[in-house]
Formats: C-alpha cells, sequence, structure tokens
C-alpha cells in the first residue's frame, strides 16, 4: 500500500496562522541577535566615512594583527586538515579499541573553555613551566610568540575538519578502498582518486569553518599571546584594544573587517552546499 501526496495535502497539521506566528518569531530572533549587531558594527565602522575606515585598518599596528592572523590561518588550517582526516580516517575506516575515547579527546575544544586551554599553554610552555627550563635552554620561545598563537589556535579547532569528515567515512563504508587495494592500488593512489573525492564536499566544508573560527579565536589567544602591541595582536585582540582605548571607529572597522572575512565564508560554504546538492540532484537523474 502506497501513500500518495496530492497538491493540497499538508506535511503539517498546525493552522495556518500559527505557521505565519512561527516564522515571524524566527524571523524576527534572526534579525535581533544577527542582523542588528553586524549592521551596527558596519554602520559604526563607516560612521566617519569609508576614507576615514580605511585609514584606520591601513595603520601600523592594524595591518601587523591582520598580518599575524592570516599567518596563523594558514599554519594552522593546513595542519588541521591533516590531523582531522587523520583521525576521520582512523574512526570511520578501522575498529580498534579506544575508538570512543579518541572521538571524546576531538570533541574536548568544544567543552573546555578557551581561557582555560590558553591558561593550560601557558604552563605548559611558559618560562615556570612544565617545558619552561629546557625551552630556555635551548633559546626557543612559544609563549607571547608566534608559536604559542598557532598552538592555541590549532587547539580551539581541531575538531571542525574531522566532525565534519567522520560521518561522511562512516556512510561510505570501506567497500571502494578495499576494491582499490584488490585491485593494486598503493594507499596513498587509493586515498588520492577514491577517498578524496568521495569527501571532498565535507572537507571544503570543514576547511572553511576551520578558518573561520581560527580567524576569529579570541579567548586562547589572548591568554598566550600576551597581547604584545604590533607583534602578538591578532584582529580580535586589537579589536578589544582599540575599543577600550575609546578608539571606536578604529575598533569598529576592524570589527567589520572580520566580520567581512566570517561573511565571506559563509558565502563560500553556501555556494559549496548549493553546488553539492545539485551534483547530487544530477548524478540521480542520470
Amino acid at each position: 500500500m502506497s501513500l500518495s501526496i496530492t497538491p493540497t495535502t499538508h506535511v503539517t497539521t498546525e493552522s495556518r496562522p500559527f505557521r505565519v506566528t512561527l516564522c515571524l518569531v524566527a524571523l524576527t530572533l534572526t534579525a535581533i541577535l544577527l542582523l542588528a549587531p553586524l549592521a551596527v558594527v558596519f554602520a559604526e565602522a563607516f560612521r566617519e566615512g569609508a576614507a576615514a575606515a580605511l585609514d584606520m585598518v591601513s595603520e601600523r599596528d592594524a595591518r601587523a594583527a591582520i598580518g599575524l592572523t592570516l599567518t596563523v590561518a594558514a599554519i594552522a588550517v593546513p595542519l588541521n586538515v591533516i590531523a582531522g582526516f587523520a583521525a576521520a580516517w582512523a574512526i570511520a575506516k578501522f575498529d580498534f579499541r579506544g575508538k570512543a575515547v579518541l572521538i571524546s579527546l576531538i570533541d574536548l575544544p568544544f567543552s573546555v573553555s578557551p581561557v582555560v586551554a590558553g591558561l593550560a599553554l601557558v604552563l605548559l610552555y611558559g618560562a615556570h613551566g612544565v617545558l619552561g627550563d629546557w625551552l630556555a635552554a635551548h633559546d626557543l620561545k612559544v609563549v607571547f610568540a608566534l608559536p604559542g598563537i598557532v598552538l592555541a589556535t590549532l587547539f580551539i579547532t581541531f575538531p571542525f575538519v574531522a566532525r565534519e569528515l567522520i560521518p561522511v567515512m562512516t556512510e561510505q563504508g570501506r567497500a571502494e578502498e578495499e576494491a582499490a587495494l584488490t585491485l593494486g592500488a598503493s594507499g596513498w593512489h587509493m586515498i588520492r582518486t577514491v577517498t578524496l573525492p568521495n569527501v571532498r564536499w565535507a572537507l571544503l566544508y570543514g576547511v572553511l569553518l576551520c578558518n573561520a573560527r581560527a580567524m576569529g579565536e579570541f579567548g586562547a589567544v589572548a591568554v598566550i599571546s600576551g597581547k604584545i602591541r604590533g607583534q602578538t595582536t591578532t584582529m580580535p585582540i586589537l579589536i578589544e584594544m582599540f575599543y577600550n582605548e575609546y578608539l571606536s571607529v578604529a575598533a569598529f572597522s576592524m570589527a567589520a573587517l572580520l566580520a567581512g572575512l566570517a561573511l565571506l565564508t559563509l558565502a563560500l560554504k553556501s555556494f559549496l552546499e548549493w553546488h553539492h546538492a545539485d551534483a547530487i540532484a544530477a548524478s540521480r537523474r542520470h
């Protein structure tokens, strides 16, 4: 017995006024919680004109913060792609003791406050930390330097790539990889020609989310960076410093730039989702 749905069939039993009310409530909350703050940021950034905002983000400290933020993201994201892919591969393709523990460890950055993560890194790599004497003896500086900021960012952004890949790899199973190996493909050749094409969209989603989080991280970086102006201040930290110094136009100009990068990431993610949906629909038609 099959169930046919005619054009007049409704999938919900709620009345039309009730559905309209729910939609209006959702749109209102979205406007209040998301759109209004963004509008205020951009309005304050351009309050004295676009030229003034451009001057603020072009001054020396701002350029240093932008460069450091992009540098940290350029280092952290590829490393997390490699680590996240390896973790997802191990979890989805193999059965071993401790798999649940590994999954819990991947989710750990979601559970731990970024400030606590930054403090833990200071206690480990700081001058009076566990490894402080060894680092000092080898003239290696982690805390209040680029390596510490990268480590903090790596910790905070680690789950994003792995969490996007694990369900996709689990759903696909192991049959295609096993078939490739049976036909004589090497491990790297199998990954390059079988695994990566199957998970490319999930991998791209994870990269975009990881990059956005890396550029916007504040708590852990604020603890381990020392907030040395022009040296270890990323964009979120410099925004706070400008705001505390009552340089509101400078603060909101930097915030608008950071928000613009986040919106660009969101647009890319939406484009990839749309392209992926079209690709699936086309493959089903054929």
